[in-house]
């Protein structure tokens, strides 16, 4: 069905704390809007508004139909012990919802006393029915099988029956694409969905939303998948306190964005420049009118009533000036200073120079389970920039672990150069885990650094009293991530490790990391399938894995 999906006038946040409003937005059939704007400015809240999760602190939302089918899919940092791939999709689509309550509308239409008072059993039924039908739940059994092998997800002789708890993390952002493509809702509101995914997956994710009959809201940190997909772009401004529209695609939206901001720049630096020129002209008006009092009381005589006369008027025509100049300051136009943005402004702790040889494998094979890497022989040498690409489960990570001494080769020989000083972003975020609070496991990792300077540092980083007291694990995974950049800036290292490092950080961060990147001196291994981040950073070499070989392309 074709929807429309109006919010008018919408504020939203939490607690006492709006973080956006006056917020105007339609979303109709063939819209893609990108939503965008910095950590905490509140996109994730928005989309949970636009998908009834949540009620707004003002304004309202309305569907046209009133019963089209808007799906949400949240991040889900988490997967549910004892879920099976079967259960999390029907949960995704929201085929397991419409199914349940068409089974309670059905028992409802047997048996009239189960219904909710008030309503009819059989227009209940029908309803639910509909959206039953709507969901896709029909056939959901018969397309699963087939999508999940289209996605190439070797999960055993019944795929659907596995656990999402077993899944690698690639396989479940696979398992999580396949839910999105066998969903069928009118209005799709989308929070990171490129997260975890591939460069085949995210070509898959490109076509389908651009062939969605429906429109679509979409929260993504890929900038090549923004630029592809979205035909308007709604900024959340945290500095400014402001949101926008801009018409026309991303990259349209960059060079909007520009525009405007310099424009607001410009508008305020004339403003500034003529009040300050008219209160310093007030100023010396008024001190030539003071001066004239003075003078003519020292020259005049007592009895010199003419003189006394023309000084009084000179002074009074001096202070008319006066009063006509603060008139003209007080009738300009106040214009707003636009607030600066935060930035994460950081550079990559050095340590010195390794030896020439960071890393080698030799004729090494590396096995877990049915999956083997190699035979791979490869050498580092320090100072070394290497990309890493290829498919989920071609052996990215366990190559890593290969070459940082953390995984043992089951055939060959694998070596660590001597002083080669690790500072890692790893896929899981995995330094920073657990209850502790995060001030607490920040300082045990870095012992030489005081607390006051831990917090200082952490507070660079957009992490501030409110989070450094809780625990590690209650962080979202953007906070995690600023908080593993922010160890490598405490760290002294020459060999920086990065796998997918713009997970979870916002459009601003990714470009301050390139940023860092650059000055970086250290060896350098990246893995990333951020395609404007392998054309932005510089690489000496690219390394492709892909079934279980390493190729240098």
């Amino acid at each position: 069905m074709t929807a429309t999906l109006v919010a008018q006038g919408l504020a939203g946040g939490y607690g006492h704390r709006t973080l956006f409003d006056s917020l105007d937005l339609t979303v109709t059939a063939g819209d893609v809007v990108g939503l965008v704007g910095a950590n905490g400015a509140g996109k994730s809240t928005l989309l949970k508004l636009l998908a009834g999760v949540d009620e707004p602190q003002a304004g309202t939302i309305r569907l046209s139909p009133a019963d089209a089918f808007v799906g949400w899919l949240p991040q889900e940092h988490e997967r549910i012990a004892g879920e099976s791939v079967t259960d999390y999709i029907g949960r995704r689509t929201g085929c397991t919802a419409a199914t349940r309550d068409m089974d309670a509308a059905a028992a409802a239409l047997g048996d009239p006393s189960l219904a909710a008072p008030g309503t009819d059993p059989a227009d209940t039924y029908s309803a639910a029915l509909d959206r039953w039908l709507a969901s896709g739940a029909a056939d959901l059994d018969e397309r699963l099988p087939v999508v999940l092998a289209d996605l190439g997800l070797d999960l055993g002789d019944d795929p659907a029956a596995a656990m999402m708890t077993s899944l690698s993390g690639g396989q479940a952002a696979r398992v999580g694409l396949a839910a999105l493509l066998l969903s069928r809702f009118d209005i799709a509101l989308l929070d990171e969905p490129t997260n975890d995914l591939d460069l085949d997956g995210i070509e898959r994710l490109e076509a389908f939303v651009r062939g969605l009959r429906g429109g679509v809201v979409v929260v993504s940190h890929d900038r090549e998948f923004l630029a592809r997909c979205v035909t308007r772009v709604l900024e959340l401004d945290l500095a400014q306190g402001s949101n926008r529209v801009f018409g026309g695609g991303y990259d349209s939206y960059l060079e909007e964005r520009a525009t405007v901001r310099r424009h607001q720049r410009e508008k305020y630096d004339e403003f500034a420049d003529k009040k300050a020129d008219l209160v310093a002209r007030a100023r010396t008006q008024r001190e030539w009118s003071s001066q004239g009092v003075r003078n003519a009381m020292k020259k005049a005589p007592d009895n010199d009533k003419i003189k006394r006369k023309a000084s009084a008027e000179s002074s009074e025509k001096q202070a008319q000036k006066v009063r006509q100049m603060e008139s003209r300051i007080a009738r300009l136009e106040e214009v707003e200073e636009p607030r600066k943005e935060w930035q994460l402004e950081f550079t990559i702790g050095s340590a010195p120079r390794s030896s020439s040889v960071v890393s080698t494998l030799s004729s090494a094979v590396f096995r877990q389970g049915s999956f083997q890497l190699g035979p791979v022989s490869l050498q580092v040498n320090a100072g070394e920039r290497i990309g890493i690409t290829g498919p989920n489960g071609a052996g990215k990570s366990t190559l890593l672990r290969g070459l940082l001494g953390r995984q043992l080769p089951d055939e060959g020989t694998a070596s660590l150069g001597a002083s080669v000083q690790i500072g890692e972003i790893d896929q899981a975020r995995a330094q920073l885990v657990g209850t502790q609070p995060l001030a607490v496991a920040f300082e045990e990792l870095v012992p030489e650094m005081a607390s006051g300077e831990v917090r200082t540092l952490l507070a660079k980083f957009g992490l501030k009293a409110d989070h450094v007291m809780r625990a590690v694990d209650e962080l979202s995974p953007g906070e995690r991530t600023r908080a593993g950049l922010a160890l490598l800036q405490a760290r002294g290292i020459n060999l920086l490790v990065l796998d997918e490092p713009t997970n979870h950080l916002d459009l601003p961060a990714i470009e301050q990391l390139e940023q860092a990147l650059e000055s970086y001196e250290g060896t350098l291994l990246l893995v990333t399938h951020d395609r404007r981040m392998l054309a932005t950073v510089q690489t000496d070499r690219q390394w492709r894995v892909e079934a279980g070989q390493v190729v240098e392309v």
